[in-house]
């Protein structure tokens, strides 16, 4: 997770969740993800770099998601059921 000041969440958070609330599938996610993204490198221009930061970005959500969130889960689920 990137871990922003809370100045900076106070500007972002209002905007994402107004998105948020229309996600209904997997494919909008991703197509939200990809806006993103597209929106970055129109911003800050085309270069290998941009899209260097766009693949760091997603790659390093992705791994702190499963930090924070799958491996938690997947530890009660050993607690509940057992491991293999």
């Amino acid at each position: 997770m990137p871990y922003i000041k809370q100045n900076g969440r106070k500007f972002i958070e209002p905007h994402l969740n107004a998105v948020s609330s229309f996600i209904r599938n997997g494919g909008d996610l991703n197509y939200c993800f990809t806006i993103l993204c597209k929106n970055f490198i129109k911003s800050f221009g085309e270069s290998y770099t941009t899209h260097a930061v766009c693949i760091s970005a997603l790659e390093n959500a992705k791994l702190e998601w499963y930090r924070r969130r799958i491996v938690p889960y997947e530890d009660k689920k050993i607690t509940e059921n057992g491991d293999v």
